[in-house]
C-alpha cells in the first residue's frame, strides 16, 4: 500500500479523474466507506447519538455522505456544522433529507446544544478539516474544538486525518483534535507515520483504480507484501539452501547482545549461523545457543580484543558466509573499535552486510566512511546513533524521519533502517518502506539486536538487501505485537521478541 504526500494524493485523484471517476464518485465512495466503518464502532444496545463534526470542503463532505447513509439505516445522527460551507450544498440538502439532525454553529450561540451532544455521543466523528489543514487554527475554531475535547466521553474518529495534523510532517496544531482511531481514505498520509499516537489506522478503498500510484516510491509494510518476499523452502533443501550468517557481536559487558541477534538469524530460517565473539565470552553463549557455531576471537587480555587478528578471523570466515552482521554489543572500547574498523573499511569482497549499533559508532567519526564500505550495507542505527552519523541532533532526526532515512540513503548510497515507532527503511534508489508497528513494549534494551539479526538471517538466504530489511522490520514489529499481547507493553523484554518470532513469521507466512 503505498504512503503519499498531499501532492501526491490530489494527483492521484486528477489521475482517477482521467481515468473514469470522477471526485464526486471518490467522495461518495468514502462517505459509504466510512459509514461501514462506524456501524462496526457502535454498540448494538446502547442509545444515543453519532456525531459527526463537519468543516467546510471536501472533509465535511466525505462526513455528509456517510451521515446519509447512517441516517438512511435508521442510526440517530447529528451533523454540527463548525464552519460555514458554501450555500449550494448537495451533500447536506441530500444528509438532511435522509433525517440527519443538521446543526449550525451560529444557530447555537452559547454551544449548549454542542455541548450536550457531544456528551452524549456514542462516537464523535471529524470531518472538519482534513488534508486540506494548511494554517494554524484559532478562534472561533479552536474554542469549537476545545469545547469538543473538553466535553467528550466517547472515542473521537477522524476522517483521513485528525484536525490540527499535518498531513507532510505529522506536526498536531495545540488546538487540533486528537483521535482514537483514524479512518484513511483512499491512501495512508506520511504524516500519519511521523507523529504517530499508536491509535489504530482502518485503511478504507474509495475506487481509485489499480496502477495509478505505480510510480510512488513510499509503501507500507503490509502482510500481504511481506509474505510475497518470505524465502521459498522447497522439499529437497538443505542446510546449504539457506546460507550462513556470520555475526560478530558481544563483549564482557553485553553478552546477551550476541546471544539475541544470533538467535534470530537462527530463526529467520538462515540454514547455519556462526557467531564470532570475544574468548572471554564464548563459554557463557555456547552453553547457552546449541545450535550456532562459534569463532572465539583472539584478546591481548580479558575484554581487549586483538583488532588485528580477530579481523584476520573475521575475513577468513566470511569468504564462506552468505551476510555478514557485525556490531551488536561489542563496546566502544579502542580496541573493538579498531577492530570494526579493520573489518569493514576498505574491504574488497565478501558477503554482503548489515551494520549495526557499535559498529555504526566506530564509524561516525571516519571521514568518507559510507564511501569506504563496500555496498550497499544495510545500517540499522536508532535515531541516537543517527544523528552521530549525520553530525545533526536527536531532535533533527525525529523531526522528520521518512525524509531523514531518505536523505541518508540517497548520500551514504547504502541502505537504512531507521529505528523506532514506525520504523523506516529506505534504499539509495528512492524506495522507502514504512513500518505500520507502534509499540511502546519495544523500547527495551536488546530487541535491536534482534532485528539486526533477523535481517541477517534473511539476508543470508539470497534475499535482495531492501527486502531482506524491510522483512526483517515487519517480522519483528508483528513479533513484538503477538508478545504485547502475551506479556503486556510494560513486562515485555526482548527475549519475549525473540520467543514470539516463529508465530509471528507463521503469520506472515500463511
Amino acid at each position: 500500500m503505498k504512503v503519499v504526500t498531499t501532492r501526491q494524493m490530489r494527483e492521484l485523484e486528477q489521475a482517477s479523474v482521467r481515468a473514469g471517476v470522477s471526485l464526486d464518485a471518490l467522495m461518495e465512495n468514502a462517505g459509504l466507506a466510512i459509514a461501514e466503518a462506524l456501524r462496526d464502532r457502535l454498540p448494538a444496545s446502547a442509545t444515543g447519538p453519532t456525531l459527526i463534526l463537519i468543516g467546510p470542503g471536501n472533509n465535511g463532505s466525505d462526513g455528509l455522505v456517510a451521515a446519509r447513509h447512517l441516517a438512511s439505516s435508521g442510526i440517530d445522527v447529528t451533523a454540527y456544522l463548525l464552519m460555514i460551507r458554501c450555500a449550494e450544498d448537495k451533500k447536506l440538502d441530500l444528509a438532511a433529507a435522509a433525517g440527519v439532525k443538521v446543526v449550525h454553529e451560529f444557530e447555537d450561540d452559547d454551544h449548549s446544544l454542542l455541548i450536550e451532544t457531544v456528551s452524549e455521543a456514542l462516537v464523535i466523528v471529524d470531518a472538519v478539516l482534513g488534508t486540506g489543514c494548511g494554517r494554524p487554527i484559532e478562534p472561533p475554531l479552536s474554542d469549537l474544538l476545545r469545547t469538543v475535547r473538553d466535553n467528550a466521553k466517547a472515542p473521537i474518529i477522524a476522517v483521513d486525518i485528525a484536525t490540527g495534523m499535518s498531513t507532510d510532517t505529522g506536526n498536531m496544531d495545540p488546538n487540533g483534535l486528537g483521535a482514537s482511531e483514524t479512518l484513511v481514505l483512499g491512501r495512508p498520509k506520511i504524516g500519519h507515520f511521523l507523529e504517530p499516537s499508536g491509535a489504530p489506522r482502518r485503511y478504507l478503498d474509495i475506487g481509485i483504480p489499480e496502477g495509478l500510484d505505480d510510480e510512488i516510491q513510499t509503501e507500507l509494510m503490509t502482510r500481504s507484501l511481506m509474505g510475497r518476499v518470505v524465502p521459498d523452502r522447497t522439499p529437497q533443501s538443505n542446510k546449504g539452501t539457506f546460507g550462513r550468517a556470520l555475526i560478530v557481536a558481544g563483549s564482557e559487558n553485553y553478552v546477551g547482545a550476541a546471544y539475541l541477534c544470533s538467535a534470530a538469524a537462527g530463526r529467520s530460517g538462515a540454514g547455519l549461523v556462526t557467531l564470532a565473539l570475544p574468548d572471554t565470552i564464548y563459554p557463557l553463549i555456547a552453553s547457552r545457543l546449541a545450535e550456532a557455531t562459534y569463532i572465539p576471537l583472539v584478546e591481548h587480555s580479558r575484554n581487549v580484543i586483538d583488532s588485528h587478528f580477530a579481523a584476520v578471523q573475521v575475513t577468513d570466515a566470511s569468504r564462506s558466509a552468505s551476510s555478514l552482521l557485525i556490531g551488536p554489543g561489542l563496546g566502544q572500547t579502542p580496541s573493538a573499535v579498531e577492530f570494526v574498523r579493520a573489518v569493514l573499511l576498505d574491504r574488497r569482497e565478501g558477503p554482503s552486510l548489515v551494520i549495526d549499533a557499535d559498529a555504526l559508532n566506530s564509524l561516525a567519526s571516519v571521514d568518507y566512511w559510507q564511501e569506504r564500505i563496500q555496498g550497499p550495507a544495510i545500517l540499522t542505527p536508532h535515531p541516537g546513533e543517527m544523528a552521530r552519523l549525520r553530525g545533526s541532533t536527536v531532535p533533527e532526526v525525529e523531526r522528520d524521519r521518512v525524509h531523514t532515512a531518505q536523505s541518508a540513503a540517497e548520500t551514504w548510497r547504502h541502505i537504512v533502517v531507521l529505528k523506532g515507532a514506525c520504523t523506516v527503511v529506505a534504499h539509495p534508489d528512492g524506495r522507502t518502506a514504512i513500518s505500520p508497528w507502534v509499540n511502546p513494549g519495544m523500547a527495551t534494551g536488546g530487541t535491536g539486536d534482534v532485528l539486526a539479526g533477523l535481517i541477517a538471517g534473511f539476508l543470508a538466504q539470497g534475499m535482495e538487501p531492501f527486502d531482506a530489511a524491510t522483512l526483517g522490520v515487519y517480522a519483528h514489529g508483528l513479533a513484538g505485537e503477538v508478545a504485547k499481547r502475551r506479556v503486556g507493553e510494560v513486562s515485555m523484554v526482548a527475549g519475549d521478541v525473540l520467543e514470539s518470532l516463529p508465530a509471528a513469521l507463521k503469520k506472515i507466512s500463511d
